[in-house]
């Protein structure tokens, strides 16, 4: 997933779940009977599968739209959405969100987190002193990083076993080995 696209989204209208938690978004039509390309911000291309129904918004507007149909490619996924019919639909779709709401999410296992859970938590060392809040993540390939701000400051903090010493999602603190200066 794209740490930047996991701030959950606070929707507030009738209907519209209030966890949705962005999963990427539509680069353009593919085709010319109305399916969608699909950037996916999700950890495998292909887990927005698992969802029956995507929610698609911009500008705080959202909408529900049922997958009919879809297919994996190396990088990006397509779809085919219910009510779009043409090209011209699916392209006037590009640059949408697609979200699903976390609800519906996967439970995780007890040492596992979805990074949407993350952002937004405090991030305290074992010296008491409070590095930030987690903005973001990073997928490095060896292991992610928190990407955590205070004020103006940015640190990067490794999201491992041997910095992490533990996570509350309940209280929304994570607690690290990790100093001000590093």
């Amino acid at each position: 997933m794209k740490p930047a696209k996991q701030q959950p989204i606070a929707a507030s209208a009738a209907g519209i779940p209030a966890d949705l938690v962005p999963m990427g978004f539509i680069a353009g039509a593919f085709g010319i009977r109305g399916w969608v390309k699909v950037v996916s911000d999700t950890e495998y291309v292909d887990s927005l599968f698992e969802y029956p129904v995507w929610w698609l918004g911009r500008n705080g507007q959202w909408r529900a739209y049922k997958v009919l149909n879809s297919s994996a490619q190396p990088k990006n996924i397509n779809a085919q959405l219910e009510g779009v019919d043409d090209r011209d639909v699916a392209a006037a779709l590009k640059g949408t969100t697609v979200a699903v709401p976390r609800s519906e999410m996967p439970e995780t296992d007890e040492d596992e987190f979805y990074w949407a859970d993350l952002i937004g938590s405090e991030v305290i060392n074992r010296q008491e002193e409070r590095l930030g809040i987690v903005q973001s993540l990073l997928a490095t390939g060896a292991n992610d990083v928190l990407v955590v701000r205070d004020g103006d400051t940015e640190r990067l903090v490794p999201f491992v076993g041997a910095v992490v010493d533990s996570v509350d999602q309940t209280s929304r603190v994570i607690r690290v080995d990790w100093g001000l200066d590093y």
